[in-house]
């Protein structure tokens, strides 16, 4: 006689997970903020590949027949909708699910609530927002470079205790640095198609090839540093520059970025 024992039902383990994504949010009117945000991934290509996207509505207030149309005009452009924000919104099942009691990302932590400032991209599971693009003749202005996750394999590091985040090797293509703590320093250079996003300032001692956004969690004074600039991009608190804006000015030199004002400038080091 053989004997079996009862096989024990296994619970079902449920995790909190805390994550990176970017916010848009529309305003009108809706033809020139879809422009801008052409305009944006025209010089950023494959920059919201693969990313979670939030919808942040609470500005703009559509019908839930136009919801559904613009979620398909982003899907147009390769941006998948994670979740919609907009206040007492009952969504049928056809649309990404409103995304409740969302915090807000910044240098001193997660705060309750919506931030004034509104506009293209952010960060979250609090997030920071940035402001939709605009082009002078030394300064660019523009969306918030938003976050992205990490690659698998990662460049040696080391967190200093001041919260610094020092990069010891180089950065490769694909790869990503998040560090909403500090300052990035990288000790190599940064290849084309990499990102880091700091809340900090960012110092790169080789060439910069790659996109780097300072200040990603609203630090107005933190700048840019780079030996060499090749950048596809820089961004210091929303306010950005692309390669080709820079072409014939600061290519090719050593440069600091900061915002001087209500603009970003990318000056030469001497």
């Amino acid at each position: 006689m053989t004997f079996a024992a009862p096989l024990e039902a296994k619970s079902i383990r449920f995790r909190a997970r805390s994550f990176v994504a970017f916010t848009l949010t529309p305003e009108d009117p809706l033809a020139a903020w879809l422009e801008g945000l052409d305009h944006w991934i025209g010089n950023s290509p494959g920059y919201f590949s693969g990313r979670p996207v939030l919808l942040d509505l609470n500005t703009l207030k559509p019908q839930p027949s136009e919801i559904a149309a613009l979620v398909a005009e982003l899907g147009t452009r390769g941006i998948r909708i994670y979740a919609i924000e907009l206040e007492g919104a009952a969504l049928g099942p056809e649309l990404p699910p409103v995304l409740v009691g969302a915090k807000e990302a910044t240098t001193d932590g997660l705060l309750p609530g919506r931030k004034a400032r509104e506009d293209v991209s952010g960060m979250s599971e609090g997030k920071a927002e940035g402001r939709a693009p605009e082009a002078g003749p030394d300064k660019d202005k523009g969306g918030k470079a938003g976050a992205s996750k990490m690659d698998e394999s990662e460049p040696q590091v080391a967190q200093e205790v001041s919260g610094t985040l020092m990069i010891k090797a180089p950065i490769r293509s694909g790869q990503a640095i998040v560090h909403p703590h500090g300052d990035v320093i990288v000790l190599g250079s940064v290849a084309s198609g990499s990102e880091i996003i700091a809340a900090g300032s960012i110092h790169v001692y080789g060439t910069l090839r790659g996109r780097a956004s300072a200040g990603a969690l609203g630090n107005k004074g933190a700048r840019i540093f780079c030996r060499k600039n090749e950048a596809e991009l820089l961004a210091i608190d929303g306010w950005y520059v692309t390669a080709e804006e820079m072409e014939g000015i600061s290519r090719g030199k050593p440069v600091q970025a900061f915002l001087d004002g209500e603009g970003l400038r990318v000056a030469t080091l001497s």
